[in-house]
């Protein structure tokens, strides 16, 4: 058997090995691929969804990125061990123009507490080679305040993100976080045939990266707390035109 992680590395082997098969072959990019619970149905703040899963715990997906020569993993976040920097993060004033999250560390630490026993919601925190260096919240969209806005389906995937550290922004760590987000939603639950987004109708930089990996912006709408603009992946079109590999 080949090992995923070298096999990624040779790149003279990237072109073969990387085709719609292996993409989608969830063992050589989960390490421990989420278990598909049989279709069943709850309510929750109104609304009607499949039951989710149980959050996981640890490292979710991992990936080796070539053109910086680093791996790239999303691990899910730990209130204890990873407050320090998600406070610092949330405190820096180029994120919180966009999240508006800023507080002390008792306010931090109640926020991925609450996420952490979210049953719709998984916080990440994505690192390169073990440092941490930003921090993702996925969700299912259909119980999610986003989903009036989207028609969404019941198993529909969206995120948001924050990259904390300052020397981890810039177009070649965003070429590797933003097509594996878009990856490994797609491969956590084979029935995920859309991933949904909502950033800021201003964010202009996250527009175009948006739209540079796939994503289609549907049209502008309001949140109480902000103008948006929707943005919307289709699986088809991420397999088959490749859209896991930086366009």
């Amino acid at each position: 058997m080949i090992d995923s992680q070298n096999l990624l590395r040779v790149e003279d082997c990237a072109v073969p090995l990387l085709n719609q098969h292996n993409a989608q072959e969830r063992s050589l990019w989960l390490p421990q691929a989420q278990v598909m619970l049989p279709l069943s149905y709850r309510i929750s703040a109104g609304h009607s969804h499949p039951v989710r899963p149980s959050q996981p715990a640890g490292v979710v997906y991992r990936r080796y990125i070539p053109w910086l020569e680093r791996t790239l993993s999303f691990r899910v976040a730990d209130a204890d061990t990873d407050l320090p920097h998600f406070h610092r993060w949330m405190n820096d004033p180029h994120v919180a123009e966009f999240w508006e999250e800023e507080g002390d560390t008792d306010y931090h630490r109640a926020y991925l507490e609450r996420l952490g026993a979210d049953a719709h919601s998984i916080p990440l925190i994505a690192c390169l080679d073990e440092r941490p260096i930003g921090y993702f919240e996925v969700y299912w969209a259909k119980e999610d305040r986003i989903s009036p806005f989207c028609e969404a389906a019941d198993f529909d995937r969206g995120w948001h993100v924050l990259i904390g550290e300052a020397d981890c922004r810039g177009k070649a760590f965003v070429s590797a976080w933003l097509p594996s987000i878009s990856h490994y939603l797609f491969l956590d639950d084979g029935r995920t045939r859309r991933l949904v987004i909502e950033p800021r109708s201003d964010n202009q930089r996250m527009r175009r990266n948006l739209q540079r990996s796939g994503y289609d912006l549907l049209h502008e709408f309001d949140f109480p707390h902000k103008r948006a603009v929707l943005g919307v992946l289709p699986r088809q079109r991420f397999f088959e035109e490749q859209f896991w590999a930086p366009q």
